[in-house]
């Protein structure tokens, strides 16, 4: 994996914490610079792994460990989705 600097603008506060001290925070803090993209869906959580260098499970057990679920659906949503798995197997059968 290639790795590159990056310049930031951010509060003289947190400059302290920016710098990990091990590879654990190291990626954490990665990790939670590309959440918001995932968030919007500008790119996978497959995707995200990919630029982390670690698999998407591994990116998945991470933002759990961070108190990010992977599944952002409420419960309607998932109703719903279950609903229109029942109607497309019924028209598959």
């Amino acid at each position: 994996m290639t790795f590159t600097d990056v310049s930031i603008k951010v509060p003289e506060g947190m400059t302290m914490y920016l710098r990990p001290k091990n590879p654990r925070a190291e990626l954490e803090r990665n990790a939670l610079l590309l959440y918001p993209y995932i968030n919007d869906r500008t790119i996978s959580h497959g995707k995200a792994a990919e630029i982390l260098g670690i698999s998407k499970y591994d990116l998945i057990e991470l933002y759990d460990y961070m108190g990010f679920a992977y599944l952002s659906m409420d419960i309607s949503e998932v109703e719903d989705e279950v609903a229109n798995w029942e109607k497309v197997k019924e028209a598959l059968v």
